[in-house]
């Protein structure tokens, strides 16, 4: 296995993540699911970094054009992510009387703002047979995904149009399955991440493990390259996770915090000033494990007996309240999403925080280990 970071300073940022996703720097901009940006994407890639596009939530149409916008704004890689799973066990089925016990929490509030209670639809699937096509297609450079391991012919469509595949694990085990599958990239996600957890081979609550703990055991586990991504904030962050065994980092809650991000202001308010430095795990946003801002919807939603819809019901269903929440700027019924680091969250500006991080990171690191290369000599 190659080191991840040499004792020159000038040298850090070559290891194979970089070299296999074709960029300058192996700094990963998580893909913040449906507070995603071209804008913000675009930056990233421009710098020299990675941009990614969380793209799980739309239509093929839709993805079609974000990825044609993007592509208007870099000639850089770029990746686009999806869900392998878009539906828990139950959606198809959940019906009218689920429904209406799921609405009872959140029926109050969404009068009180001037609201209209929903009234139950059945479940309408976008498929991600359907979303990986459209990436296909358009030969996108980069395919990340999270919540399991694409079918065989979709990787192999990949491979042989030489787009670089890029998956999400929670645990050691989902990182050997990837690697038995041919992904070329394994992002190490550690439960101090923002938003949604990618577990796919255990439950969610079942494979919460921190990032200083997986990633060195998923590097010793598989020969492909990983980033680490969860809680990584700043340059100690970045250095930390190279001397853990990664290749690469993927920070997504400090570009939250950007302007050039999909986050609205109360958002972006909300990490930058200390409110955010009590984060909850939580199935009440979406009905799939997710990390927040501790705020009065997660704690209603987080009380024993409250009735939590199948991923993405209670998805749609929450988002009635947040929607109204965001008009009438009441942070306290939003979804804050957000790492256990997003206090450290400083810029606004998404460049002047990538030109920081290098300039940091450049500076302290001829002080780490070569850990990799001196475990292989052992």
């Amino acid at each position: 296995m190659e080191q991840a970071l040499t004792s020159s300073p000038s040298q850090w940022k070559k290891t194979r993540v970089s070299s296999s996703l074709g960029i300058e720097f192996p700094i990963i901009q998580g893909p913040l699911g449906g507070l995603s940006t071209q804008q913000l994407t675009a930056t990233v890639s421009n710098f020299g970094g990675l941009g990614s596009f969380g793209a799980h939530g739309l239509a093929p149409s839709a993805i079609k054009d974000v990825i044609a916008e993007i592509r208007a704004l870099t000639t850089k890689p770029f990746a686009m992510n999806l869900w392998v799973s878009m539906e828990d066990e139950g959606a198809f089925t959940s019906g009218s009387e689920a429904f209406a016990r799921s609405l009872r929490p959140i029926a109050g509030h969404i009068q009180a703002l001037g609201g209209t209670l929903p009234t139950y639809k059945p479940y309408a699937p976008i498929k991600f047979e359907d979303q990986a096509r459209v990436l296909l297609d358009a030969k996108v450079p980069v395919f990340s995904f999270i919540a399991g391991v694409p079918p065989k012919e979709i990787l192999d469509e990949c491979r042989a149009q030489g787009i670089v595949t890029m998956g999400t694990v929670t645990t050691p085990d989902e990182a050997i399955a990837l690697e038995q599958a041919g992904v070329n990239v394994i992002v190490a996600s550690g439960f101090e991440a923002g938003g949604h957890r990618g577990s796919f081979l255990r439950s969610s609550e079942d494979s919460l493990t921190g990032t200083f703990s997986l990633v060195p055991q998923v590097a010793d586990a598989v020969s492909v390259p990983v980033v680490a991504a969860g809680g990584i904030a700043d340059a100690r962050g970045v250095v930390a996770a190279f001397a853990l065994g990664a290749e690469g980092v993927q920070m997504g809650t400090v570009f939250l915090a950007s302007e050039e991000s999909g986050a609205n202001m109360h958002h972006r308010k909300a990490l930058l000033s200390g409110d955010a430095r009590r984060t909850t795990l939580t199935r009440g946003f979406t009905g799939r494990l997710a990390r927040g801002i501790h705020n009065q919807l997660i704690e209603e939603l987080n009380r024993p007996g409250v009735d939590i819809l199948p991923y993405p019901l209670q998805r749609a269903l929450v988002k009635n309240v947040v929607t109204l929440a965001e008009k009438a700027a009441k942070p306290e019924l939003m979804q804050l999403w957000a790492g256990q680091s997003a206090n450290l969250s400083r810029q606004t500006d998404a460049k002047m925080l990538l030109q920081t991080l290098v300039t940091e990171v450049s500076g302290v690191a001829d002080s780490v280990v070569r850990w990799n290369s001196e475990r292989d000599d052992r």
